[in-house]
């Protein structure tokens, strides 16, 4: 917790309260920079964004748990101060909102809840994305670099239940390599993929393209972009209703979410039931890549976000 100190938060404030005295900004645009806007003295309004504050990191995430009482006291109340001395602050879900508004008390006025876009340059056309087919087999894609906390082994329990259901699946592991014990014949290992190859950054696409479903049955997860990913190749989501991620995925529209208590025979049971229906896939398939259109892509949150920055600046003039 060294970035998240008094001691560090301070040494921020004196270096860019100096760089930033003799510019001529509108804005200050800070991207999780509690620690370094908290001690900041300048009168430019500060627009905060930020998947999740503090109080939700909190024995949420591993490297945010079993803090020394000083250490959380410290980056609390640095998070406190930067909320309170933004003039707008910007959360891609509602979990994170109603956790500044309850948590740290941050006027309604300027807290909102703007859904992050898909990270691809270049999302397939619609009319590619829109005639997806489920496969033979029903497909699964699970992609992360961390085993355990994105639900791994309920993947793979999953993997199993399905089979016992009479449904043949496969299930690719993109990101990590499990424990030895999660073997299967038909699931597949790709440790890493490096998108800056094309070669690599293709074998992801086609990925994405050819899979029936996104997998993720996520222990914790502040929001989740690649919902948003999945969301722009037409393929629905099947994740938990955790942490953020309902400000990326919608029941019913562009997939479903299973509460943190679900294990691989719940998650089974939803996705033989939606595989087995052609008409709802299909149905899925369209909304899924229509949520992408309206609201999960960078145009729709820059355009919202522009909107929601001259509005404050309004509000700042008249104060």
């Amino acid at each position: 917790m060294y970035y998240h100190s008094f001691y560090i938060a301070k040494k921020y404030a004196k270096l860019l309260t100096r760089q930033l005295s003799d510019s001529d900004f509108d804005v200050i645009f800070a991207p999780a920079c509690a620690s370094e806007t908290a001690f900041l003295e300048i009168t430019t309004p500060i627009v905060i964004v930020e998947d999740a504050n503090f109080a939700l990191l909190h024995n949420y995430y591993a490297q945010f748990s079993n803090l020394l009482q000083r250490s959380y006291y410290e980056a609390n109340t640095l998070e406190g101060l930067a909320l309170t001395k933004a003039a707008l602050v910007l959360h891609p879900s509602p979990w994170a909102r109603l956790s500044s508004l309850e948590n740290y008390h941050v006027a309604q006025e300027k807290v909102y809840a703007v859904p992050f876009g898909a990270n691809v340059d270049t999302p397939p056309p619609a009319e590619v994305a829109l005639t997806r087919k489920k496969s033979d087999q029903c497909t699964l894609f699970f992609i992360g670099v961390d085993w355990e906390r994105k639900g791994g082994a309920i993947a793979f329990e999953t993997l199993l239940k399905l089979e016992e259901l009479g449904i043949q699946a496969e299930l690719t592991i993109c990101g990590c390599v499990p424990p030895p014990q999660f073997s299967h014949e038909r699931m597949k290992v790709i440790p890493f993929l490096n998108r800056k190859d094309e070669k690599q950054r293709r074998e992801m696409e086609k990925l994405f393209e050819t899979s029936d479903f996104l997998f993720l049955p996520t222990r914790g997860e502040c929001y989740g972009m690649v919902f948003c990913e999945a969301s722009s190749y037409g393929l629905p989501s099947i994740t938990t209703d955790t942490g953020g991620v309902s400000g990326a995925v919608t029941n019913g529209e562009n997939g479903f979410m299973l509460p943190l208590s679900a294990g691989g025979a719940e998650y089974a049971e939803l996705i033989a039931k939606v595989y087995r229906d052609d008409q709802r896939y299909a149905e899925l398939v369209q909304s899924s890549r229509a949520a992408y259109e309206n609201r999960l892509n960078w145009d729709a949150w820059g355009m919202t976000v522009t909107k929601l920055i001259h509005e404050m600046l309004e509000r700042e003039e008249a104060s």
